[in-house]
């Protein structure tokens, strides 16, 4: 990413959001909002002087921290970002949110005159060739699983919690604790919360596995706890991961076949997970002092959205869908549009390189060829017979068709041949090339003879 902000042909648009997406592969615009931060970008140098400055100290939940940690209402996200440059939170901000009730000690901290509380979003237009989509996923909400009591303890924490917990940056230090400061002497650990299951996500999430090891791991060599893994079955699918999961049963981890089924809080503060030990045949309980959640991968919550701007549609797990799964695995059915990494399906860090590195090869081949193939399976209409109603524009999935003088105009380079304008058509002024009736007639009857 630092690479990237250094580029002289790349710009970072962050803190921003694209409002409009029109046009058509090798012709592109896109609208984007770029939200006020309310600090100059140009100015800011990251010294975190305002951070310091604000009096609206370690009152805000830690976006970063996964809510284990406050910050202020002014900050630098963390610190590695890109652009390392600080951002008020205009809800949380005392001078912005509660009608100027700030005697605003961070404009007076900043010598560069960086903050500005005047500013106003501003919009971007930008014409590109072509697209790539990498919005990534989020983690699943534990809490929507209401036997594992998430929430209910401050023991219990998922996967991304426990990274935090676990970094030097983090809130403890590094250190793994429980909430009482102490280190825990017996740790239980649950995989596919959130996953392969029926009542959340049927699918697999591919990555959970692997970090519930890597968890267990880092517990036993950082505090030498008892470690408990409850899980279904193991799926190392990756180069060194079953040498890995062997590393992990030799290193005293152990792991109970079946998922955990049931989180109780003890009145003292304990934990214990209840689980069927398909092993052995029957139910198990583990008494602990600290559970990790290891939660799904799962789409964006504004996928939705995402999927309309860009003309995308989604398999049946929510996830962007891609054209074909093997021979166009990061193409989508709208040309000049790709898909990289975990926005198209669960991905470790591994797979989402590779992926990603196909996307931006396709968009450099794409772009380097100067023109664009077009099938000739398009739609075609008959001007003498079309009376302007609008119909195909409406039922249109590619956004391929405009009204242009009360005559439906097809685009060539959005239509894909799909022949729902032909079949919703009321005057019958539309033809899919390739697909007549006559033609479709013949290829029965040389069928059938």
């Amino acid at each position: 990413m630092m690479d990237a902000g250094r580029h002289p042909n790349i710009t970072l648009l962050a803190y921003s959001e694209v409002e409009e997406v029109s046009g058509y592969v090798g012709n592109f615009k896109v609208k984007v909002k770029r939200k006020p931060r309310y600090v100059i970008e140009e100015l800011c140098t990251g010294c975190g002087a305002c951070v310091e400055a604000c009096v609206w100290k370690e009152r805000v939940p830690s976006e970063f921290e996964a809510g284990m940690g406050k910050r202020n209402a002014i900050y630098i996200p963390f610190a590695q970002a890109i652009p390392l440059k600080a951002v008020v939170d205009a809800q949380s901000c005392l001078f912005l949110a509660r009608e100027g009730r700030c005697k605003q000690k961070c404009v007076t901290a900043c010598e560069r005159k960086a903050i500005d509380f005047e500013q106003k979003e501003e919009f971007v237009e930008l014409d590109v060739g072509a697209i790539i989509v990498a919005t990534g996923f989020q983690m699943f909400d534990a809490a929507k699983l209401p036997e594992y009591n998430y929430g209910k303890s401050p023991n219990i924490i998922d996967g991304l919690q426990f990274e935090r917990l676990t970094s030097a940056t983090g809130p403890t230090g590094g250190e793994i604790l429980t909430a009482e400061g102490k280190v825990p002497e017996r740790v239980a650990i649950i995989h596919c919360v959130g996953s392969r299951d029926e009542r959340a996500n049927r699918y697999c999430s591919r990555v959970c596995c692997m970090y519930a090891m890597k968890h267990a791991h880092l517990v036993r060599d950082k505090t030498g706890a008892d470690v408990y893994e409850f899980y279904m079955d193991i799926r190392a699918f990756g180069k060194g991961y079953e040498e890995f999961y062997e590393r992990v049963q030799d290193e005293g981890v152990f792991f109970v076949r079946g998922r955990g089924a049931e989180v109780v809080v003890e009145t003292d503060g304990k934990l214990t997970v209840k689980a069927e030990d398909a092993n052995l045949g029957r139910m198990v309980e583990a008494r602990v002092d600290m559970v990790v959640l290891e939660t799904a991968l799962v789409p964006q919550p504004d996928i939705d959205k995402m999927g309309a701007l860009f003309g995308l549609s989604r398999s049946e797990d929510g996830f962007f869908l891609e054209a074909h799964p093997k021979l166009r695995p990061v193409e989508t059915n709208t040309d000049g549009v790709f898909l990289a990494g975990a926005c198209q399906a669960p991905r470790d860090v591994p797979d989402t390189v590779a992926h990603a590195n196909s996307a931006a090869a396709e968009a450099l081949a794409l772009l380097s060829q100067g023109v664009v193939q077009i099938a000739p399976t398009t739609a075609q209409v008959n001007e003498e017979l079309c009376s302007g109603c609008g119909e195909c524009v409406l039922v249109c999935p590619y956004t391929a068709i405009s009204l242009t003088d009360h005559t439906a105009q097809v685009n060539s380079a959005l239509c894909k041949g799909c022949g729902t304008c032909a079949a919703a058509c009321l005057a019958k002024a539309i033809t899919a090339l390739h697909f007549t009736d006559e033609q479709i007639v013949a290829q029965i009857e040389g069928v059938l003879a």
